[in-house]
């Protein structure tokens, strides 16, 4: 399903910031719509959305703002410094660019710890079915930030909200028909190893 190709990233002043550097549950989501009868293919979708990452973003929830390189396109190590509504600032960095797919890396200082992954696709059961999903596994930087997010849940609602968001925005550029909202899935899995899902739309 996947067709990207790694590249590997020179060495920056600011680390990265692996899942397991991170404090508290670690999580999986996943952010996804279908649509039907699409005027682009998933590698065209994909490339308007490497073209300009920010236009798909929500600028009062999540403003990109890219550090260096190329104004069209993504390259590996590039980096992006990320206004996230609250406290939650932080930079991100290009790990893996292909035709219908890219990754992030949360750099040190983001509050969360982790990666997560941009893809668009056909469905195998539905030929005239694109996807466009958004998959991340990750940690809270810190404890703090771990009981904050726990506790307030702000971090998680904007976070929720930005990718619904931009999942919306990429289904729209498509130029086909969404088959519903976009659906959320987070699978949570504590430090005693204990699992929980949950599924909404």
């Amino acid at each position: 399903m996947s067709n990207y190709y790694l590249k590997t990233v020179a060495d920056t002043h600011q680390s990265e910031q692996p899942a397991a550097t991170g404090s508290g549950p670690w999580l999986e989501r996943r952010y996804y719509i279908d649509v039907a009868r699409p005027r682009r293919t998933p590698a065209q979708l994909m490339g308007e959305v490497q073209a300009d990452v920010a236009h798909f973003a929500p600028e009062l929830l999540a403003n990109f703002k890219k550090k260096e390189g190329s104004e069209n396109g993504l390259r590996v190590g590039e980096e992006f410094e990320i206004a996230i509504l609250g406290p939650w600032n932080g930079c991100v960095r290009v790990t893996e660019v292909g035709t219908t797919s890219f990754e992030f890396i949360t750099l040190e200082g983001h509050p969360e710890a982790g990666r997560i992954h941009f893809e668009a696709h056909y469905l195998d059961e539905s030929p005239d079915v694109l996807r466009f999903e958004i998959r991340s596994r990750a940690r809270s930087r810190d404890g703090l930030v771990a009981f904050a997010y726990n506790t307030t849940g702000i971090g998680k609602r904007v976070q929720e909200a930005t990718w619904v968001e931009f999942c919306r925005r990429v289904a729209a550029a498509s130029g086909g028909q969404a088959l519903g909202e976009v659906v959320v899935e987070t699978s949570t899995q504590d430090e005693r190893g204990t699992c929980d899902f949950e599924r909404h739309a």
